[in-house]
């Protein structure tokens, strides 16, 4: 059966670039005749907003997004995470790492997600400090899969990125670990999610391989932009999604995700967009762009 599912960060509402996410997530999994779960990512505990997960399910709700099953919070997922690190040590797969953010970048060259870390503590800790994290080894990682909208990727993890964090020193579990386990633990087949993560792929199917975990499906939908160019997120100030009147949002959203809806759709009650959404949805149809414009 086809599952796919929505894991948004509970660090704030969610604004039109989240809403894209979720509809797209939603109407490929109710098409296919799957499930569609709900995770709430909040395994960064600094950033996460008090009152911001129950927010997000309020405006799914007023959306019509109904989920399956009862949602996952990763903050209660402490003992799969810590299994997982241990089979990864188990197989000498992790090492712990003292450096420092300006020390990687005074002797790193830029990769695809900022400084590739350059192996510096692989053979052990330098100096009489304490570890600050720990990461996975990537010798030999060269990855390789298709994504149903960008098309063949590949990716050598090593050169682009290097060996990444897993767990930081102050117990916090690195999202690309968190994500991988949590997938596999919710039986997820397919994953469609914004394009912003599509670089992170390869280094969830290296822990995948690592772990002994099936790789789900992808499809990276394109990032929303605001008039600036800039991704629209939190930290570029995106305006939450008005969720009391959720048709123009939708529409927007469906008009984004190349569905091209008839203009008087944008009129119609709510059960009547999702409708013609359901009839009507390709992912096919979505630009296999990385970005593109925010039509409001």
């Amino acid at each position: 059966m086809y599952r796919g599912r929505f894991a948004p960060s509970p660090t704030g509402p969610l604004h039109f670039g989240s809403l894209v996410a979720a509809v797209g997530s939603y109407l490929e999994a109710r098409t296919r005749g799957g499930e569609w779960l709900l995770r709430m990512e909040d395994l960064d505990t600094p950033r996460t907003m008090p009152g911001a997960a129950d927010a997000i399910l309020r405006c799914l709700e007023a959306f019509g997004m109904g989920w399956d099953g009862a949602i996952l919070y990763q903050s209660t997922r402490a003992d799969a995470y810590r299994d997982a690190l241990a089979q990864l040590a188990a197989h000498d797969m992790l090492y712990p790492c003292n450096c420092s953010r300006r020390e990687i970048a005074d002797s790193a060259v830029q990769g695809i997600d900022g400084p590739v870390y350059p192996g510096t503590c692989r053979g052990g800790l330098r100096g009489n400090r304490d570890a600050r994290a720990t990461r996975v080894r990537t010798q030999g990682a060269f990855i390789s899969f298709r994504d149903d909208l960008q098309g063949e990727m590949a990716q050598d993890v090593e050169q682009a990125v290097g060996d990444f964090i897993v767990a930081r020193a102050d117990g916090l579990i690195a999202y690309q670990l968190a994500v991988v386990v949590d997938d596999a633990a919710q039986g997820i087949t397919d994953v469609v999610r914004g394009a912003d993560l599509l670089d992170s792929t390869p280094r969830q199917i290296w822990l995948q391989r690592l772990l002994a975990l099936p790789s789900p499906r992808h499809a990276h939908l394109p990032v929303a932009l605001n008039a600036q160019g800039e991704k629209m997120s939190k930290q570029t100030r995106a305006a939450a999604i008005n969720y009391a009147h959720p048709v123009p949002a939708l529409f927007d959203a469906l008009q984004f995700l190349g569905q091209d809806p008839p203009a008087a759709l944008r009129c119609e009650p709510l059960a009547d967009v999702w409708g013609w959404a359901g009839a009507h949805w390709r992912l096919q149809r979505v630009a296999p762009a990385r970005t593109a414009q925010y039509p409001g």
